[in-house]
C-alpha cells in the first residue's frame, strides 16, 4: 500500500449545525503533521470551495484552502464536461453550481441545452419547474447534483435538492442521473484530485447510506464516525459494514487507518 489519503464528509464529522465536533481542528492538524493528503467532500452544491473555507473559518476551523474541498457541483461539472465538452446547460441551483459550470467552459442557456442540471436552491419556482420540464421533454439530459431530500438546519430540517428533482421527475416521467453521494463517481473524482489509488484512501463519514456505501463502491476503506446521524445499533440495518468505527474524529488514529485491519 502507498501513502494514506483521506476523503471526509463534513456535516456530522467536522461540525453539527453551527457547532464544531470536539477534536475537529486537532484532527486536521494531525493530518497535516503526518503529511496525509485529504479532501472534504460535500453534497452541498450551493457553495463554492471559497465559501466553504470561509464557513469553516467562521466555525473556528483554520488552515484550509480551496484545494481541500470537492462539492457535488464540482463533480457534476466534471461529469458533463467529460461527456460533452464545451456544452450548455439550463441550471436550477445556487452560485456554486453555475460557477463550476462556467469553470469547465459551459454556457448557460434556456434554449436547447445539452443538460438540465438541478441542485438545491431556495429560489425554486413554478416557472423553473415548467421550463425544466419543457427542456427535458424536448431532449435535454436530466442531471441532479445530489439526491438528498432534506438538509439539517438549526432547529430541524429543510427541503433539499431531492425534493426539486422529485418534482421535475414527476412532471417529465424521467429520472435524473445523480452525480453526488452515494454515487461512487464523486468519490473517484475526489481520489483523482488527490492523485492516489483507491486502496490507499479512507472515506470518513457519519452516514451508512451515502458516505460509507459510496466509499465502499469506489473501492476504498471506510471509517464511520458516530458523531452525526449513525449509531452502533443502526449498523444492523445495512448489509455492509465500515472498515473502522470510531466515536468521532478525535478518536481516529491515523496509523491505524493506514493499515487494512478492520477494527
Amino acid at each position: 500500500m502507498g501513502k494514506l489519503s483521506i476523503i471526509s464528509d463534513m456535516d456530522g464529522v467536522i461540525y453539527r449545525g453551527k457547532e464544531l465536533i470536539p477534536g475537529a481542528q486537532n484532527f486536521i492538524d494531525r493530518m497535516r503533521d503526518a503529511e496525509v493528503n485529504f479532501l472534504f467532500l460535500t453534497n452541498n452544491s450551493e457553495q463554492t470551495p471559497r465559501d466553504l473555507v470561509r464557513k469553516l473559518a467562521g466555525l473556528g476551523i483554520h488552515g484550509l484552502g480551496e484545494e481541500n474541498f470537492i462539492t457535488s457541483a464540482m463533480a457534476a461539472a466534471q461529469f458533463v464536461a467529460s461527456q460533452r465538452p464545451g456544452g450548455s446547460a439550463y441550471v436550477i441551483g445556487g452560485a456554486g453550481t453555475t460557477a463550476e459550470l462556467y469553470g469547465v467552459g459551459y454556457s448557460l442557456t434556456e434554449s436547447d441545452p445539452d443538460y438540465v442540471i438541478v441542485g438545491k436552491t431556495a429560489s425554486f419556482s413554478f416557472p423553473q419547474l415548467k421550463k425544466a420540464t419543457e427542456l427535458i421533454n424536448a431532449g435535454a439530459r436530466f442531471i441532479g447534483t445530489n439526491p438528498d431530500m432534506v438538509d439539517p438546519v438549526e432547529g430541524g430540517t429543510e427541503p433539499a435538492a431531492g425534493v426539486l428533482l422529485a418534482a421535475i421527475a414527476a412532471a417529465t416521467g424521467k429520472q435524473p442521473y445523480i452525480v453526488g453521494k452515494p454515487n461512487a463517481l464523486m468519490m473517484i473524482y475526489a481520489r483523482r484530485m488527490l492523485n492516489t489509488q483507491a486502496e490507499d484512501c479512507v472515506m470518513i463519514g457519519d452516514r451508512m447510506d451515502t458516505d460509507i456505501v459510496g466509499g465502499l463502491e469506489a473501492g476504498m476503506r471506510t471509517c464511520l464516525v458516530l458523531s452525526g446521524v449513525s449509531t452502533r445499533a443502526s449498523l444492523e440495518e445495512f448489509p455492509y459494514a465500515p472498515t473502522f468505527i470510531r466515536s468521532s474524529v478525535a478518536d481516529i488514529d491515523l496509523d491505524e487507518l493506514a493499515g487494512p485491519t478492520r477494527a
